[in-house]
């Protein structure tokens, strides 16, 4: 049996979209420039395609069944993808559209000063950057990409090694006169600033520099660049990656409060699905960004 006749027009899905959003046949006649009367009669006919109720009608108003509800959950965003992939397309008629997910601050930080020479060596490409902190399923999602920060580890996903980090701490100028800090152990006296992706970042720095502790307790923060900027401000000591921070301590907004850069335990890698390996924006991308972060193909 094939599937396809299961497939609805998108006309019936865009009506039933519009009065499931709505609750109202009249409003979504009204936004799809069509007739309460059509608009009733291509839900019929999609309940007659499925065979399942998917409104409840009570007197003037419709109501989404529990069948009704869920489905137009994952036709909302079917429509939507639709929707998007066709904005891509009139944006760049060439094609070639890569759409990727980064960390914010990854994102502003490294990418997007360097993205530049990318486009200029493939013209024909679109990079559109959304943010994404966690690992998704790019089976479901839009996503041709993203940038992976942690171990190599993501469900049905290809991984591609860009680089390691190395962190260290750093405090302002100012703070870093007046707490008299010449030892990693004294360090444990002084408010330190943690990431809430982070927990034990600080554990692991005090491990490696070889210095006991008890417990650890300072501000917590869910951005490093916020984490950054209270840094600089004088809040406190903060365990950054050092590629991250390259324009503070060039200006000398930040400064290393004691020698104690090491690699951390995260990794940044290139992710996506490797059936989309040969996609022509994706495959020119994953040479570029390789090439770029400094890791050999």
């Amino acid at each position: 049996m094939h599937e396809r006749r299961f497939l609805p027009s998108i006309s019936l899905l865009a009506a039933f979209e519009a009065v499931a959003r709505t609750g109202s046949v009249t409003l979504a006649a009204r936004e799809l420039n069509l007739t309460q009367s059509a608009v009733s009669r291509q839900i019929r006919l999609l309940e007659e395609k499925l065979g399942v109720d998917l409104f409840l009608r009570e007197r003037q108003t419709v109501k989404l069944t529990l069948a009704g509800d869920g489905y137009a959950r994952e036709i909302r965003e079917a429509l939507r993808r639709i929707s998007n992939a066709s904005l891509n397309l009139r944006a760049n008629p060439r094609g070639g559209t890569l759409n990727l997910a980064v960390p914010a601050t990854f994102g502003a930080r490294w990418l997007a000063p360097r993205l530049a020479g990318f486009l200029r060596e493939n013209s024909g490409i679109i990079v559109n950057l959304v943010t994404r902190f966690t690992p998704f399923d790019f089976r479901t999602d839009s996503i041709d990409a993203a940038i992976h920060v942690g171990s190599a580890q993501w469900p049905d996903a290809q991984l591609d090694l860009l680089m390691a980090e190395k962190v260290q701490p750093v405090c302002s100028p100012q703070f870093r006169r007046e707490c008299y800090v010449s030892s990693a152990a004294q360090l444990l006296d002084q408010p330190l600033l943690h990431l809430n992706s982070r927990p034990d970042a600080w554990e692991r720095w005090f491990i490696h520099q070889g210095v006991s502790f008890q417990s650890l307790h300072g501000m917590l923060f869910d951005e490093f660049t916020i984490m950054a900027q209270a840094a600089a401000a004088g809040l406190g000591i903060a365990l950054l990656p050092t590629f991250l921070i390259a324009e503070e301590l060039e200006r000398g907004q930040l400064v290393s409060i004691v020698d104690g850069e090491i690699e951390s335990a995260e990794k940044y890698y290139l992710a996506y699905r490797a059936e989309r390996a040969d996609y022509p924006p994706l495959s020119a991308f994953r040479k570029w960004i390789i090439s770029e972060a400094g890791i050999a193909d």
